[in-house]
């Protein structure tokens, strides 16, 4: 029996520590405006909608609105529509639609409609990723062509900074012949100031047959302004630098440039059913060292829920546009439009 005695401390190391773990993160409570009681793990609130994961129901979204207060002993960032962040804990208040912020030197009541962004600052460095994945497609028997598009976005938190990573591929087939190519890729980082603004450095690749571009590669440097942020909408806007190594199809020459960015992003969410979400952007780029060159990048993104908020339907629409593209671009812009199931990781 004494021999067995490692090999059970092991098994309670490895099994019993982290069930008990798991046990423990579950110990948030909102209490409902109906006067239910509700004991879970509180994983975010965004566009006024609380994600609630409980024993035997699953995740869950609960609107901002039909919570009264909530207890959680975990550490958030929070972000209040003020653009004020704090970081600490939530208690409950005796008055409905309220909560006190517990820091580590200040309670602050506020009211929960007030709060934009809240999110559990995670030990685990792999519980702090979440994202989206989409595939798309199209197919017309007439014309024998084809699209295919995937893309998603994954991304990191920490206190105050934000790290992402996105890409969008598009294929078009005519018969068994690939008949054009687009992909963009990014990786961004920002970092939170005060009073709504933030900073952004991004590194970015994309590529466009219809335009002439086999590959482009830039960095982008910026600054962001939150214009609206609420429980229905994010609007936000930015400028600032941008750096480009270019290399065209063709005999073409490489080449460097610089040039402005201006981008204004918007994203709407709408709670009641059928749920809907909106994702908009666009970017306008005028060249500083090719002169009269400027480019314009537009991308529209409207899905509904299908049987749960993990899984969504909806189109991707792109428009990108080049006043001046390598003398081997088939034209001066692109644009297509595909079908899109997504999944969100959470």
């Amino acid at each position: 029996m004494n021999r067995l005695a490692p090999y059970c401390f092991l098994f309670y190391l490895f099994l019993i520590i982290p069930f008990n773990k798991v046990l423990a993160q579950k110990t948030d409570t909102i209490y409902h405006v109906n006067k239910n009681i509700l004991t879970g793990e509180l994983k975010n609130l965004a566009y006024g909608v609380f994600t609630w994961k409980m024993d035997g129901m699953g995740t869950i979204s609960l609107e901002e609105i039909k919570v009264s207060t909530i207890i959680s002993q975990k550490q958030f960032e929070i972000k209040l529509q003020n653009d004020a962040i704090y970081f600490g804990t939530l208690g409950a208040s005796d008055s409905s639609g309220t909560v006190f912020i517990i820091t580590k030197t200040d309670k602050i009541l506020v009211h929960i409609k007030d709060i934009v962004e809240l999110y559990p600052i995670k030990n685990s460095f792999w519980l702090r990723f979440s994202g989206n994945l989409s595939l798309g497609f199209n197919y017309s028997k007439g014309s024998d062509i084809g699209s295919l598009a995937f893309s998603g976005d994954i991304n990191y938190r920490k206190k105050k900074a934000y790290f992402e990573v996105e890409w969008d591929q598009n294929n078009t087939y005519q018969a068994d012949t690939l008949g054009s190519r687009k992909a963009d890729v990014s990786i961004a980082w920002q970092r939170l100031l005060r009073n709504g603004w933030s900073t952004q450095l991004a590194v970015a690749f994309s590529q466009n047959s219809e335009l002439g571009i086999k590959e482009r590669w830039g960095v982008n440097l910026m600054g962001l302004k939150d214009l609206s942020y609420n429980n229905w909408n994010r609007l936000y806007a930015g400028t600032g630098i941008n750096l480009t190594h270019e290399i065209p199809y063709g005999s073409t020459t490489e080449q460097n440039d610089i040039a402005g960015i201006f981008q204004v992003v918007w994203r709407v969410y709408k709670y009641k059913t059928p749920k809907l979400w909106v994702d908009s952007d666009i970017s306008y780029l005028p060249y500083f060292t090719d002169s009269g060159r400027h480019r314009a990048v537009f991308n529209l993104n409207p899905k509904i829920n299908l049987f749960s908020d993990n899984f969504k339907v909806g189109l991707k629409f792109y428009y990108t546009y080049d006043s001046k593209p390598p003398a081997d671009a088939a034209s001066t812009n692109d644009y297509g439009v595909n079908f899109q199931l997504s999944y969100s990781l959470h």
